[in-house]
C-alpha cells in the first residue's frame, strides 16, 4: 500500500502532509502562498510533493483540498475566495505537470472526511462537518466516503438563509454571493464582530469576544448568546435535512466550549422530533484536519 500525500491549498499557505498506509503522520511541510499568482501556485505544490517524496524515499498517492469546487458544466474552479483559481483548469494542469492522476476536494469536504476517517467522527454513519472561520463551510460523510452532488456544493450550508429568523434580523446583512441574511454572515468570525460592533460601537474580533465572554463581560456575554440561538437554529435545519449522527465544528469558533454544552441544549426547540440524539463535537485534528481529510481522499480500495 502506497503512502498517502494531502496538500491544503490555502489563501496565506500550502500545506503538505505525508502519512503511512495506517495514518499515522511521518512528514509535513507548510509554505508560503504565492498570493494571486496562479502559475506560481501550481509550481509550489508540485515542488512541495517533489521534496516530501523525496523526504520519504517513495512515491505517494496526492489528494489535494482547495477553496472552491470545480463546475460540472466548464470543468474548471468556481466559488474559490482564492479567485486566481476561479475559472482555471487546476486538475487538468497538475495532473500534467506532475504526471500523475490527483484527487481534489473542496477544502471543508477534506475537513470532514478526515474527522469521520479517524477524528471526532470516526465510526459514524452520517456526518456533517462544519467549518467556522473568516467563513463557514461544511462536508458530508456517509459511511466514511464524501458526498459530493451534482453541482459538487454538497454541505454550503453558509449559503441558505438564517432559519427562523426574528424581525430585527431581518433581512440581514448582504453576502459576497449577492444575496442577504446567509448563515455565513452570521455565524463566520467576522459576522460575530459585526454583531458586536452593532451593538457596542468597537470592532473586536471572535476570539476577543469569547475570551471577554468567559470573563463575564456582560456586553461579550450577550453577543455570544445571540451567536449561539442562531447556530442553533441553523444547525437545527440542518438536523431537519440530513439527521447527522455526529456534528463535527472546526475553524477558530470550534475553540468556544461553551458551544458544546448550550447549543445540544437548545436544538430540540427546532428539531422535528421527540429528543436529538445528534452528537455536537470539536474536531480531534484541529488545524490539520484539512490536510490529513486530502490524504484520505484515496482510500485503501484505490491502491
Amino acid at each position: 500500500m502506497k503512502m498517502r500525500i494531502g496538500i491544503d491549498l490555502g489563501g496565506t499557505k500550502i500545506e503538505g502532509i505525508v502519512l503511512d498506509p495506517e495514518g499515522s503522520e511521518i512528514a509535513r511541510e507548510r509554505v508560503a502562498t504565492p498570493a494571486g499568482d496562479y502559475p506560481g501556485i501550481l509550481e509550489t505544490i508540485s515542488a512541495l510533493v517533489a521534496r516530501l517524496e523525496s523526504g520519504v524515499g517513495a512515491p505517494c498517492r496526492v489528494g489535494i483540498g482547495m477553496p472552491g469546487s470545480f463546475s460540472r458544466a466548464t470543468g474548471r474552479v468556481k466559488n474559490s475566495n482564492s479567485v486566481c483559481l476561479n475559472g482555471q483548469t487546476l486538475h487538468r494542469d497538475l495532473e500534467t505537470r506532475m504526471q500523475r492522476p490527483l484527487r481534489f476536494a473542496n477544502d471543508a469536504d477534506c475537513f470532514t472526511l478526515s474527522e469521520a476517517t479517524d477524528g471526532a467522527a470516526a465510526g459514524a454513519a452520517v456526518v456533517f462537518g462544519v467549518i467556522i472561520g473568516t467563513g463557514t463551510g461544511g462536508g458530508i460523510t456517509v459511511d466514511g466516503r464524501l458526498v459530493t452532488g451534482p453541482n459538487g456544493i454538497t454541505g454550503e450550508w453558509g449559503h441558505n438563509p438564517l432559519p427562523w429568523p426574528h424581525p430585527d434580523e431581518l433581512p440581514g446583512p448582504d453576502c459576497y454571493c449577492g444575496l442577504q441574511g446567509c448563515i455565513e454572515t452570521w455565524l463566520s468570525g467576522p459576522g460575530m464582530a459585526r454583531d458586536f460592533q452593532a451593538q457596542q460601537g468597537d470592532m473586536v474580533e471572535a476570539i476577543e469576544i469569547s475570551r471577554r465572554a468567559a470573563t463575564g463581560d456582560t456586553n461579550a456575554l450577550d453577543t455570544l448568546q445571540r451567536y449561539t440561538h442562531r447556530m442553533v437554529r441553523a444547525l437545527a435545519s440542518v438536523i431537519n435535512i440530513l439527521d447527522p449522527d455526529v456534528i463535527v465544528i472546526g475553524g477558530g469558533i470550534s475553540n468556544i466550549q461553551s458551544l458544546y454544552t448550550d447549543i445540544p441544549a437548545n436544538w430540540g426547540d427546532y428539531v422535528f422530533s421527540d429528543r436529538v440524539d445528534t452528537r455536537l463535537v470539536p474536531a480531534r485534528h484541529g488545524d490539520s484536519s484539512g490536510v490529513r481529510g486530502a490524504a484520505w481522499l484515496w482510500p485503501a480500495a484505490a491502491e
